[in-house]
């Protein structure tokens, strides 16, 4: 009889603790000009997220339906960084280990996390304000949050990275001057680690890949030793897009020449959509966010079953969690 395990797969979760709540939806109070904050409160309200400290409840509903899993993957971004630097923000921080404190209480050991960008920090997307902090990377080790992670499951190898990291070129300007030699140094670090993961691969295993932001992917493929095996991954999953329909925008602008005149958050994203001809290479597949996008109402999990056959198979089953069914959640 072929054996299977199930793994279950969230993504962008953005709980917020009271603090996050109270201090409200800060992007529109570093925005200067008046007619871009109504065009980003319009944005909000009818395409991204009408309210993005509602959603609590979507955990509770992952933990109802992910009752009896082999393993749980976490696939970043736990908090919802209302002050954009990271976890060194102490209402993120209570937000990020809320989040993550129930869920390792519902599965133990059996549950891994990746760091995503809203855990080191990152600018908003249109008041220049935030970026990465070394104080956030420490506070990610202090809610026990691990840069890189493996797990084997039978014939998986289940491998977690640290997607900004990895994508520094990107996210080094937003950094601050005084710490950029430090993140180098962490990212030759992370590279190593993910190096010597690959290069002992067996012939036979598969490797499920978890990277929260696609960005980091261009850069993973300059490294030989991942290259090389690149044929052993089944699957990437990425999270941070939120909805498939940003991954088809992206697929469509791959290639796009980076804009390097409109601030830091239009000049990563550009670089990125560059770059992105090469994530097909890595099998990659989106977890959307817990709450999906206001628009098109498509937040969810996936519930993966992996076969210990001679294909080691892979079977997805797409949970979707719609408003309509959260709103009759107690």
């Amino acid at each position: 009889m072929t054996q299977s395990k199930t793994l279950f797969v969230l993504s962008d979760v953005h709980y917020a603790c009271d603090a996050e709540r109270e201090r409200g939806v800060t992007e529109f109070h570093v925005i200067q000009n008046p007619l871009v904050r109504v065009l980003v409160r319009g944005y909000r309200h009818f395409i991204w997220r009408r309210d993005p400290f509602a959603h609590n409840h979507r955990l509770d509903q992952f933990l109802a339906g992910a009752n009896g899993a082999d393993f749980v993957v976490a696939n970043g971004d736990y908090s919802c960084d209302t002050a954009f630097i990271g976890l060194s923000d102490p209402a993120s921080y209570e937000s990020a280990g809320q989040c993550i404190a129930r869920l390792r209480s519902a599965f133990g050991s059996s549950v891994e996390f990746t760091i995503g960008d809203h855990e080191l920090g990152k600018t908003s997307l249109f008041g220049e304000k935030g970026g990465l902090r070394l104080a956030s990377f420490s506070a990610t080790k202090q809610l026990g949050l691990q840069s890189h992670w493996t797990r084997e499951l039978d014939d998986f190898v289940l491998v977690g990275v640290t997607s900004s990291l990895i994508a520094l070129p990107v996210y080094e300007p937003e950094a601050l001057p005084g710490e950029r030699g430090h993140w180098r140094e962490l990212r030759e670090q992370h590279l190593s680690e993910i190096r010597n993961t690959f290069s002992s691969l067996d012939p036979g295993q598969k490797v499920l890949l978890f990277c929260h932001d696609p960005t980091a992917l261009p850069y993973l493929a300059e490294e030989r030793e991942i290259r090389s095996k690149l044929n052993q991954i089944a699957v990437t999953l990425i999270g941070h897009l939120h909805s498939n329909l940003y991954l088809w925008q992206s697929r469509l602008l791959a290639g796009m020449p980076p804009i390097r005149f409109l601030g830091n958050s239009v000049r990563r994203m550009s670089t990125a959509l560059n770059q992105a001809r090469c994530w097909k290479a890595f099998q990659t597949r989106l977890c959307p966010s817990l709450g999906g996008i206001e628009l098109l109402d498509d937040g969810g999990y996936f519930q993966i079953q992996l076969r210990k056959d001679r294909e080691a198979a892979m079977h997805f089953r797409w949970h979707p969690l719609p408003r309509k069914v959260a709103a009759s959640t107690p």
